[in-house]
Formats: C-alpha cells, structure tokens, sequence
C-alpha cells in the first residue's frame, strides 16, 4: 500500500461505499475520533443475490464475540469476504447490535420526528448501487464501545477511538463495502459530546 489512496469522505449522519476487487484494501478511518461505523460487506458476484457479510456466521467462525487483526469475516453461505488486517484503535468494535432505524429511535428514544439513521443510510447506498435490500444485516460497528458485562448485560460507553484511528480490511472476493457514519445523538456513543462526524475510506487497488 505504497500508493496514495483513493479517498472518499463520508459525511456525518449519512453512509458511502467503495467497490472493492479481490486483493484490495480499504482503511476506515475515523478522523475526528470517537466516531461509530456501521460497517457492511455484499459479494458483487455469485450465484446468491442477498449474500452478506454476517456477523452471527463469523462470531461463530472464531467462536468469540469480537474479532482480531489476522481474523476473516465469512458470509452467511461461509465464504470469507473479509480479512481483518490492522487497528489502530483501542480494538473495541460491536458485532451484536442491529442498525439503527427510524422506528428504534420512537420506541427507545421517544423520538417523535424522523431521525436519521444507519438502516436508512445503507438503503440509499444499496440504491445508489442498483441493488435492493431484502433485509438490513447486521452491521460490524467499528469504534463501538458496546460491551456484555457481568455476562449478561449490554453497556454502552463512547467510542474511544482517537483522531486518524483506523481499521484496515482485505477483500478476499469482490464486493460492495457500505458504511454509515452512525447519526445517534442522543445517547454517547460517538464520542463524549454525542457529536455524529465525517469519516473516510482510504482504497488502495491491489493492481
């Protein structure tokens, strides 16, 4: 990855993508820090349409909760997708919690206007890219403080990701990579101020 990266902001609040081949990398990078990322991955070749990248699948390929550098994330067919390659962050990324979504924020948050959200976000990515969700998979949240504590209980706590922290990711198949800068501001889980703000993705072209 000696080459410059090619460089695509994702403003807060809302989602972008990048077209990944086999080989190449892609960087998330958090670069005002403390900042959530839904993170999602979709096989742009195969003979299933609604193929995804599945959390419950790779939690089970490794038999933990939280995945490592070195670790793949597999399809819910069992292919691997994805390889973890490096963090430099404090390592603490969600596999557990569902998207956010419009009605998540009336029923928890009492919300009674629309609320921007990351369900939403990679609807319109998907769109974007002429594909239809059947369903919103299970976002790999990266940089989210969400822990089970006394084996039994979800905690959150803001994102402890500092400035420029980055997850590096290898696309082992081709595929469609969709984020969601993460739009919740009203609980702290983006940063101490609860705050939602911009993200990058850095691609660098295996050729």
């Amino acid at each position: 990855m000696s080459t410059p990266p090619i460089v695509t902001t994702v403003k807060a609040r809302t989602g972008g993508s990048v077209a990944l081949k086999a080989g190449d990398h892609v960087s998330v990078v958090n670069v005002h820090g403390g900042q959530v990322v839904d993170s999602w991955a979709f096989p742009t070749s195969g003979e299933d349409p609604y193929e995804y990248m599945s959390m419950e699948h790779s939690r089970i390929h490794h038999y933990r909760l939280m995945f490592r550098p070195g670790d793949a994330l597999v399809t819910n067919r069992l292919r691997e997708i994805l390889t973890f390659v490096a963090d430099t962050s404090p390592g603490v990324h969600d596999t557990q919690c569902p998207a956010c979504c419009d009605r998540s924020y009336r029923l928890y948050y009492e919300t009674t206007d629309y609320h921007a959200n990351c369900s939403d976000n990679l609807r319109a990515v998907m769109k974007a890219n002429g594909r239809e969700l059947a369903h919103v998979p299970t976002p790999w949240n990266l940089f989210m403080h969400t822990v089970v504590e006394d084996n039994a209980v979800f905690k959150d706590y803001p994102s402890k990701a500092e400035p420029g922290a980055a997850v590096t990711l290898r696309a082992e198949i081709d595929c469609l990579f969709a984020v969601s800068a993460c739009p919740q501001d009203i609980i702290a889980i983006n940063g101490d101020d609860a705050v939602p703000r911009d993200i990058e993705l850095h691609h660098f072209p295996a050729a």
